[in-house]
Protein backbone atom coordinates (compact mmCIF):
# COMPACT_ATOMS: atom_id res chain seq x y z
CA UNK A 1 0.00 0.00 0.00
CA UNK A 2 1.46 3.59 -0.75
CA UNK A 3 -0.47 5.99 0.37
CA UNK A 4 -0.60 10.13 -0.03
CA UNK A 5 -1.39 12.19 2.54
CA UNK A 6 -2.21 15.88 1.80
CA UNK A 7 -1.22 19.27 4.08
CA UNK A 8 0.64 17.28 7.17
CA UNK A 9 2.53 20.11 8.08
CA UNK A 10 0.88 23.74 7.10
CA UNK A 11 2.80 26.39 4.49
CA UNK A 12 3.90 27.95 7.85
CA UNK A 13 5.02 25.18 9.69
CA UNK A 14 7.02 24.34 6.40
CA UNK A 15 9.07 27.64 6.16
CA UNK A 16 10.22 27.86 9.26
CA UNK A 17 11.49 24.45 9.34
CA UNK A 18 13.43 25.24 5.76
CA UNK A 19 14.45 28.35 7.72
CA UNK A 20 15.82 26.32 10.17
CA UNK A 21 16.92 23.41 7.96
CA UNK A 22 18.93 26.22 5.30
CA UNK A 23 20.91 27.24 7.99
CA UNK A 24 22.14 23.98 9.57
CA UNK A 25 25.31 21.71 9.57
CA UNK A 26 24.80 18.87 7.82
CA UNK A 27 26.71 15.14 8.25
CA UNK A 28 27.26 12.92 5.63
CA UNK A 29 24.11 10.69 5.58
CA UNK A 30 25.61 7.58 5.68
CA UNK A 31 26.09 7.75 9.25
CA UNK A 32 22.61 6.36 9.84
CA UNK A 33 22.52 3.06 7.34
CA UNK A 34 24.26 -0.67 7.04
CA UNK A 35 27.05 -1.66 4.67
CA UNK A 36 24.80 -2.35 1.81
CA UNK A 37 23.03 1.23 2.11
CA UNK A 38 26.30 2.86 2.76
CA UNK A 39 27.55 1.58 -0.75
CA UNK A 40 24.76 3.45 -2.54
CA UNK A 41 23.83 6.38 -0.77
CA UNK A 42 25.11 10.07 -0.96
CA UNK A 43 23.02 12.63 0.75
CA UNK A 44 23.54 14.59 3.86
CA UNK A 45 21.58 14.69 6.90
CA UNK A 46 20.89 16.45 10.22
CA UNK A 47 22.74 13.83 13.27
CA UNK A 48 20.49 11.41 14.85
CA UNK A 49 20.94 12.99 18.09
CA UNK A 50 21.04 16.69 16.97
CA UNK A 51 19.04 19.05 18.82
CA UNK A 52 17.34 20.88 16.10
CA UNK A 53 16.28 17.93 14.68
CA UNK A 54 14.94 16.28 17.77
CA UNK A 55 12.96 19.47 18.12
CA UNK A 56 11.65 19.61 14.58
CA UNK A 57 11.05 15.63 15.05
CA UNK A 58 8.42 16.34 17.53
CA UNK A 59 6.77 19.14 15.25
CA UNK A 60 6.52 16.42 12.81
CA UNK A 61 5.04 13.76 15.53
CA UNK A 62 2.50 16.03 17.07
CA UNK A 63 1.41 16.70 13.18
CA UNK A 64 0.55 13.20 12.59
CA UNK A 65 -1.02 12.39 15.86
CA UNK A 66 -3.57 14.68 14.84
CA UNK A 67 -3.95 13.36 11.14
CA UNK A 68 -6.62 10.45 11.29
CA UNK A 69 -5.71 9.17 7.57
CA UNK A 70 -2.16 8.76 8.88
CA UNK A 71 -3.10 7.00 11.79
CA UNK A 72 -5.99 4.64 9.85
CA UNK A 73 -3.25 4.10 7.27
CA UNK A 74 0.47 3.45 9.44
CA UNK A 75 -2.13 2.04 12.50
CA UNK A 76 1.18 3.24 14.58
CA UNK A 77 2.29 1.52 17.39
CA UNK A 78 5.80 2.72 18.05
CA UNK A 79 7.93 5.83 15.40
CA UNK A 80 11.16 6.26 15.70
CA UNK A 81 11.69 10.16 15.82
CA UNK A 82 11.87 12.12 12.75
CA UNK A 83 15.34 12.15 10.69
CA UNK A 84 15.82 14.97 8.26
CA UNK A 85 17.83 15.00 5.16
CA UNK A 86 18.71 16.63 1.98
CA UNK A 87 20.15 16.44 -1.47
CA UNK A 88 21.29 18.36 -4.24
CA UNK A 89 24.27 18.94 -6.53
CA UNK A 90 24.01 15.25 -8.07
CA UNK A 91 22.94 13.48 -4.81
CA UNK A 92 21.05 10.76 -4.84
CA UNK A 93 20.48 7.10 -3.50
CA UNK A 94 20.31 4.28 -4.91
CA UNK A 95 17.89 0.98 -4.92
CA UNK A 96 17.51 -0.60 -1.22
CA UNK A 97 15.54 -2.08 0.99
CA UNK A 98 15.09 -0.26 4.80
CA UNK A 99 16.60 -2.20 7.89
CA UNK A 100 13.85 -4.58 9.68
CA UNK A 101 14.92 -3.42 12.78
CA UNK A 102 15.77 0.13 13.95
CA UNK A 103 17.10 1.19 17.71
CA UNK A 104 15.64 4.31 18.74
CA UNK A 105 18.50 6.71 19.78
CA UNK A 106 19.66 6.94 23.54
CA UNK A 107 17.29 4.00 24.00
CA UNK A 108 17.85 0.26 24.11
CA UNK A 109 14.62 0.10 22.56
CA UNK A 110 14.36 -2.25 18.82
CA UNK A 111 11.82 -0.58 16.52
CA UNK A 112 10.40 -2.75 13.45
CA UNK A 113 10.21 -1.27 10.52
CA UNK A 114 7.04 -1.56 9.13
CA UNK A 115 5.84 1.36 7.50
CA UNK A 116 8.19 3.80 5.71
CA UNK A 117 7.25 7.70 5.55
CA UNK A 118 9.08 10.78 3.66
CA UNK A 119 7.80 14.24 4.79
CA UNK A 120 8.56 16.50 1.98
CA UNK A 121 9.84 20.05 2.80
CA UNK A 122 10.52 21.19 -0.95
CA UNK A 123 8.20 22.19 -3.65
CA UNK A 124 8.96 20.27 -6.87
CA UNK A 125 9.52 23.11 -8.43
CA UNK A 126 12.44 23.87 -6.23
CA UNK A 127 14.53 21.31 -7.63
CA UNK A 128 14.94 19.01 -10.68
CA UNK A 129 15.24 15.17 -9.94
CA UNK A 130 14.95 13.61 -6.30
CA UNK A 131 12.11 11.56 -7.49
CA UNK A 132 10.98 9.20 -5.06
CA UNK A 133 10.56 5.58 -6.57
CA UNK A 134 9.10 2.63 -5.13
CA UNK A 135 8.93 -0.80 -6.44
CA UNK A 136 6.38 -3.28 -5.99
CA UNK A 137 4.69 -6.13 -7.81
CA UNK A 138 2.58 -3.31 -9.71
CA UNK A 139 5.96 -1.58 -11.15
CA UNK A 140 7.77 1.46 -10.18
CA UNK A 141 6.32 4.27 -8.81
CA UNK A 142 7.42 8.20 -9.14
CA UNK A 143 6.56 10.21 -6.20
CA UNK A 144 7.05 13.99 -5.85
CA UNK A 145 4.88 15.52 -3.89
CA UNK A 146 4.13 19.38 -2.83
CA UNK A 147 6.07 20.47 0.83
CA UNK A 148 4.02 19.75 3.48
CA UNK A 149 2.71 16.44 1.99
CA UNK A 150 3.81 12.55 3.11
CA UNK A 151 3.93 9.45 1.39
CA UNK A 152 3.67 6.34 3.46
CA UNK A 153 4.56 2.85 1.75
CA UNK A 154 5.76 -0.42 3.15
CA UNK A 155 9.47 -0.64 4.39
CA UNK A 156 9.50 -3.80 3.25
CA UNK A 157 9.76 -2.24 -0.82
CA UNK A 158 12.81 -1.36 -2.48
CA UNK A 159 13.12 1.87 -3.37
CA UNK A 160 15.32 4.64 -4.43
CA UNK A 161 15.97 8.40 -4.67
CA UNK A 162 16.85 10.03 -8.30
CA UNK A 163 19.69 12.17 -8.34
CA UNK A 164 19.21 16.17 -7.97
CA UNK A 165 20.35 17.85 -10.56
CA UNK A 166 19.00 21.55 -9.57
CA UNK A 167 17.87 23.17 -6.74
CA UNK A 168 18.07 21.04 -2.79
CA UNK A 169 15.31 18.27 -1.82
CA UNK A 170 14.66 18.31 2.00
CA UNK A 171 12.74 15.72 3.57
CA UNK A 172 11.86 14.37 6.94
CA UNK A 173 11.76 10.67 7.03
CA UNK A 174 11.24 8.04 9.53
CA UNK A 175 9.77 4.95 10.67
CA UNK A 176 6.49 3.22 11.95
CA UNK A 177 6.13 -0.29 13.69
CA UNK A 178 2.69 -1.15 12.79
CA UNK A 179 -0.05 -2.27 15.34
CA UNK A 180 -0.86 -4.51 12.82
CA UNK A 181 2.49 -6.65 10.86
CA UNK A 182 1.08 -7.37 7.87
CA UNK A 183 0.74 -4.44 4.88
CA UNK A 184 -1.86 -6.47 3.06
CA UNK A 185 -4.39 -6.71 6.08
CA UNK A 186 -3.51 -3.16 7.01
CA UNK A 187 -4.43 -2.51 3.68
CA UNK A 188 -7.60 -3.97 3.66
CA UNK A 189 -8.39 -2.70 7.66
CA UNK A 190 -7.38 1.17 6.02
CA UNK A 191 -10.23 0.66 2.78
CA UNK A 192 -12.74 -0.57 5.27
CA UNK A 193 -12.46 1.91 7.39
CA UNK A 194 -12.99 4.58 4.31
CA UNK A 195 -15.85 3.35 3.64
CA UNK A 196 -17.16 3.01 6.98
CA UNK A 197 -16.40 7.47 7.10
CA UNK A 198 -17.71 7.86 3.78
CA UNK A 199 -21.00 6.09 4.17
CA UNK A 200 -21.43 7.73 8.24
CA UNK A 201 -20.77 11.39 6.15
CA UNK A 202 -23.14 10.91 3.65
CA UNK A 203 -25.93 8.85 5.12
CA UNK A 204 -24.95 9.04 9.40
CA UNK A 205 -24.76 6.10 11.42
CA UNK A 206 -27.28 3.20 11.32
CA UNK A 207 -27.50 0.17 12.07
CA UNK A 208 -25.73 -1.63 8.99
CA UNK A 209 -22.83 0.53 9.92
CA UNK A 210 -22.46 0.07 13.27
CA UNK A 211 -22.11 -3.98 12.20
CA UNK A 212 -19.55 -2.24 9.40
CA UNK A 213 -17.91 -0.61 12.56
CA UNK A 214 -17.88 -3.71 14.11
CA UNK A 215 -16.45 -5.54 12.47
CA UNK A 216 -13.63 -3.35 11.33
CA UNK A 217 -12.86 -3.44 15.48
CA UNK A 218 -12.80 -6.95 15.50
CA UNK A 219 -10.43 -7.53 12.34
CA UNK A 220 -8.12 -5.23 14.57
CA UNK A 221 -8.53 -7.09 17.61
CA UNK A 222 -7.88 -10.52 15.70
CA UNK A 223 -4.68 -9.29 14.17
CA UNK A 224 -2.69 -6.38 16.31
CA UNK A 225 -0.19 -7.28 18.17
CA UNK A 226 -0.58 -4.18 20.57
Amino acid sequence: MMLHIPEVLSREQVAEMRRRLDASDWIDGRATVGEQGAKVKQNRQLPEQSPLGLELGQIVLQALAANPLFFSAALPLRTIPPLFNCYAGGEHYGAHVDGSMRRIPGSGEWVRTDVSSTLFLSDPDEYDGGELIVTDAYGEHEVKLPAGDLIVYPATSIHRVEPVTRGARVCSFFWTQSMVRDDHRRSLLLELDQNIQSLRARIGDCPELVGLTGHYHNLLRQWSEA
